[in-house]
């Protein structure tokens, strides 16, 4: 039977330290080089040639200050901090690229409607349709303190309550408030917009009022093609309403098979089809020639782990503080207002093993809560089929360990393997990022709840 094509994308942030804490010291790092835009455009080529259908863009908009209860270890250990804003390199990316679609991390909770939806429909006409919106809703005090002026952020719930209303507003702006047509650009007739086929969209409710017309017109896609990351069970009923690719760390491919059978079955009970949102999977790959050198590299990178590090990003991940704790002490469960997942992962989600913080450390260290996948193209091709086979996604965000160098052998070595298989599906051009990955046309799928929102023709 003939496995079906991998989908890649590449998963990165503006900032020192993303997954992998400690690495960044290493001899092959460039990650101090985060700030220079030619770092960012090299591996936009990079990418592309290595097949790669998007360059995926996380971000946070606040400080993690949870480890020791200030923001001192990440600052010292370069822990997502300091941080460029993502939305700002993209331009600059697209312009040396054809394919490379760019997926754009924006929060919900913390960016206002109206002027997101022109600065995302401003990037779909500068990559010609080659943008994706990956919602989040936040998860951070510090965040909440500076941008909102709170003492705590809004509760989980909430937040998602919240979310579900800002969708409905960028719908009406990207979908509702410009008609096809309207754009006519007509000289002789001295009319560049028909004010006939521009609509306010007079949104008014619970947590936001917008009365007037989108700034922008549509761009390409209309709405840029949407990315969600969440496995609570409310960011996955938030994926199953909005998302057409949804995002998971998990360890283990059982432990994200769990995750996509509940976004397939309340696809189905949504009465979409089951395969209406492709599904990804957060994997480090560590590759060379041979699968000694491979696992010679995977200990050499050992050497640079930082524990430290890695506890303060797990601190700001989950909202719980494991400074001075027991590193022998057993992992519990703790229910906070911060991401639901990733602690649940190793504690009431790890399938009756046992993790210590010891353990936790060291796990996070290289890859943050995704797999290490080590060892020669072949072999890391064949551990990609098994996830496929056996977690049911459709692809993979791929982590670098040491930025760039993991990625950049990852398409020099990976891809051409992938492509030997039949695998790698990146020989279409001048598609958009939504006919890349969702296979269908340009536009939300018609069953998507976005498309209900369309003006008239």
């Amino acid at each position: 039977m003939t496995s079906p094509r991998i989908l890649l994308n590449a998963f990165d942030m503006i900032t020192p330290v993303h997954q992998s804490p400690g690495l960044w010291r290493h001899p092959e790092s460039r990650a101090e080089e985060y700030t220079r835009l030619g770092y960012w455009t090299d591996l936009a080529r990079t990418l592309e040639d290595g097949g790669f259908a998007s360059l995926f863009l996380a971000d946070i908009v606040g400080v993690y200050d949870v480890y020791g209860g200030n923001g001192d270890a990440a600052a010292r250990h370069g822990v997502q901090f300091p941080l460029l804003d993502p939305l700002v390199a993209v331009p600059a990316m697209a312009a040396v690229t054809e394919r490379l679609g760019f997926g754009v991390t924006a929060s919900v909770t913390y960016e206002h409607p109206y002027l997101l939806a022109r600065t995302l429909t401003t990037l779909d006409h500068f990559t010609n349709g080659r943008v994706a919106w990956n919602i989040v809703t936040s998860y951070q005090d510090s965040a909440a303190r500076n941008i909102l002026g709170r003492d705590a952020q809004v509760p989980h719930a909430e937040r998602y309550d919240r979310a579900d209303e800002y969708m409905d507003v960028m719908y009406e702006l990207f979908e509702g408030s410009f008609a096809p047509g309207a754009v006519v650009a007509d000289r002789a007739a001295n009319v560049f917009v028909d004010p006939a086929r521009v609509r306010e969209i007079a949104h008014d409710g619970e947590h936001f009022r917008v009365p007037g017309a989108a700034l922008a017109a549509p761009g390409p896609q209309r709405t840029p093609f949407l990315f969600q990351a969440g496995a609570s069970k409310r960011g996955q009923q938030f994926a199953v309403d909005h998302a057409e690719a949804i995002f998971f760390s998990g360890g283990t491919p059982q432990l994200v098979r769990r995750w996509v059978d509940g976004v397939r079955d309340g696809l189905e009970a949504a009465g979409r089809p089951r395969d209406a949102i492709k599904v990804f999977s957060l994997a480090t790959v560590i590759v060379d020639e041979t699968d000694a050198a491979a696992e010679a590299r995977l200990e050499e990178y050992r050497a640079f782990v930082d524990t430290d590090a890695a506890l303060t990003l797990f601190s700001g991940w989950t909202g719980v503080d494991f400074a001075g704790l027991d590193p022998d002490q057993e992992l519990v469960d703790v229910v906070t207002e911060a991401s639901q997942s990733a602690l649940a992962s190793f504690t009431t989600l790890a399938d009756g093993k046992t993790w210590t913080v010891r353990d936790l450390a060291e796990f996070v260290a290289i890859g943050g809560r995704g797999p290490v996948i080590v060892g020669s193209p072949e072999t890391v091709a064949d551990e990609l089929e098994r996830w496929v086979r056996e977690a049911g996604v459709d692809g993979f965000n791929v982590c670098a360990a040491v930025r760039p160098a993991d990625l950049e052998r990852f398409a020099r070595l990976v891809s051409p393997e992938l492509r030997r298989r039949g695998l790698l599906d990146d020989d279409r051009e001048g598609l958009t990022l939504r006919e890349r990955i969702g296979g269908r046309g340009p536009h939300l799928a018609d069953d998507h709840v976005g498309a209900g929102y369309r003006a008239a023709g």
